[in-house]
């Protein structure tokens, strides 16, 4: 337990294993769809009867995976979450190298995106917006964060995630081919301009300050967000998800039927 207690609180340990940990049947099932390598799951002993959880059990044990049964309460002394989750998972997690990115579509590069949940967000948004991958470079949150892999609700194992420095992403798609941007508040083109049916590569910046004018310089265009209010930026989440969007729309073009809501009883 003290390891994986360790998994939880040390990004350094997670990255020199290659192993996080997951809270939660939602992760863990996501995970258990995706084919990931577990470590090994382990059950509160206070919720093995649950349909939920003895469901998720038998999975995990059908993919042969271990399953370790534990006293009530001792999972509680290792989760991150505030409310206290009857499943942990230690998984390989899935780490993508730039070469192995399909050059094709959208991608999405965090450059010091530091909010957990900002970038959890951001990966469900593209996740469910058809991302080529997300790319966190800079001094970017770790993906593999228990509060990243949270507000991912699973979307980490949908979407290639990859770790690099600014420079070298930059370099490697426009050598494929890539249009790159940077999103800025004021003075760049309106994102709904950009033709994203060409590679494209968009930089979102710190939750706080944006991008610096070093990372602005290095892209070979800038994209901003028209905005009509008082406010003066968005959100990085909301942001990422209007770009996203905007790439997945122009794809699917003006005279395709949308897609089917996934909002229950639409």
């Amino acid at each position: 337990m003290r390891r994986l207690r360790r998994l939880v609180q040390k990004r350094s340990l997670r990255w020199s294993e290659g192993v996080c940990v997951l809270e939660g049947p939602d992760l863990i099932a996501a995970a258990l769809d995706s084919g990931v390598e577990f470590e090994a799951l382990y059950v509160d002993g206070g919720h093995v009867d649950s349909p939920e959880v003895s469901a998720l059990i038998r999975r995990a044990e059908a993919q042969g995976v271990r399953v370790f049964t534990l006293a009530a309460g001792v999972l509680e002394k290792v989760a991150d979450a505030t409310t206290p989750q009857p499943l942990l998972g230690a998984v390989r997690f899935p780490i993508a190298e730039l070469s192995a990115i399909a050059s094709e579509g959208l991608i999405l590069v965090l450059h010091d995106v530091r909010d957990p949940g900002n970038a959890g967000t951001i990966i469900r948004s593209s996740d469910a917006a058809g991302v080529a991958a997300v790319i966190f470079t800079g001094q970017s949150v770790d993906p593999f964060n228990p509060k990243t892999l949270r507000a991912t609700a699973g979307s980490i194992f949908h979407v290639p995630i990859a770790v690099a420095t600014l420079g070298e992403t930059l370099s490697h798609f426009v050598a494929q081919g890539a249009r790159t941007y940077a999103t800025v508040v004021h003075g760049g083109v309106d994102h709904r301009a950009v033709d994203f049916l060409k590679l494209s590569v968009v930089v979102i910046g710190n939750e706080a300050d944006g991008l610096d004018d070093a990372a602005v310089a290095a892209c070979q265009g800038a994209v901003s967000i028209a905005m009509a209010g008082r406010n003066e930026s968005l959100n990085a989440g909301v942001a990422a998800a209007l770009i996203v969007f905007e790439a997945l729309w122009q794809r699917q073009g003006a005279d395709s039927p949308l897609p089917p809501s996934s909002l229950t009883g639409t």
